[in-house]
């Protein structure tokens, strides 16, 4: 007999059960029973935060050269483990063997070409600033912080890894709530973050409706900015307005008629430049 699954929350490093004690159960395309996941509540959520925040100094302090390579360390992980995420985005989104292999390569890929940019950030988006005056001006990119983001609910693998990815390379450390009806392989990707060598705290992952953890993510004074790329367009409206009162960023990651992005195209550097914050910094000549 195949061993049932309950797949549990991932924050700080961890495996825990949700404090709520709820569980719900998931299904394939097809409407099989897969197994269950926890019901992340508002005190995952809090401890999520508290993770990321307590993970930002060390993750967001280390070289850039060190974050690529623990990027590329993610990417050699799910290589190895590339069979069991065809199965996992086979069953979650209908999907032939063949189509989920090319999104399973996909957003294998995905994570190395971020992991290339972790060094080049800086070049890209800083300047050095023309001033009148005796001083050099130099504009820097830093990370935001901690960034909650609402994993796609289409695309459960290439598009979570879309948003993810970026928002490590720049620096900052997050919070992801998995898609609701298709979270297996966002489960499956914090196994191989905790088995990589991602610092513990810099992803933590929470499953359930999205609603209610995005919620609290929205409205909590210590997350710095929120990716709501999952959301429904009501339900994003409602978190925009949220997020206002704490003067949080929110990525403008959707299209103007509110679908997802195309995970497939190649990617750019707008959720690299979404996720930064420029510092700029002066310094007198000659002293």
């Amino acid at each position: 007999m195949a061993v049932a699954k309950t797949c549990k929350l991932y924050i700080g490093g961890a495996f825990p059960r949700s404090e709520s004690g709820r569980v719900r159960p998931v299904h394939d395309a097809s409407g099989a029973f897969l197994g269950n996941v926890a019901e992340a509540s508002r005190k995952d959520a809090r401890d999520a935060v508290s993770a990321a925040r307590k993970a930002f100094p060390g993750w967001s302090g280390a070289t850039a050269y060190n974050r690529g390579q623990v990027l590329f360390r993610i990417a050699e992980v799910m290589e190895g483990r590339r069979d069991q995420f065809r199965a996992e985005v086979a069953a979650a989104e209908g999907v032939g063997p063949a189509a989920a292999a090319s999104l399973v390569d996909t957003a294998i890929d995905r994570v190395v070409w971020f992991a290339g940019w972790t060094d080049k950030i800086a070049t890209a988006l800083g300047s050095v600033n023309p001033v009148a005056g005796p001083y050099f001006s130099f504009s820097v990119p830093e990370p935001t912080g901690v960034v909650a983001v609402l994993a796609p609910q289409e695309s459960a693998l290439l598009g979570l890894v879309s948003v993810l990815a970026p928002a490590l390379a720049a620096g900052n450390t997050c919070v992801v709530v998995a898609a609701a009806e298709r979270p297996l392989p966002a489960v499956a990707l914090s196994e191989v973050l905790a088995t990589s060598d991602v610092p513990p705290g810099a992803v933590n992952l929470l499953t359930g409706h999205a609603a209610e953890p995005a919620r609290w993510l929205a409205t909590h004074a210590d997350v710095n900015a929120l990716d709501p790329t999952g959301a429904p367009p009501q339900l994003r409206a409602e978190l925009e307005a949220a997020a206002a009162g704490t003067i949080k960023r929110v990525l403008p990651v959707r299209s103007p008629h509110g679908a997802e992005p195309d995970w497939t195209a190649p990617p750019g550097i707008d959720r690299l430049r979404a996720c930064t914050e420029l510092k700029t910094v002066w310094h007198p000549i000659g002293t």
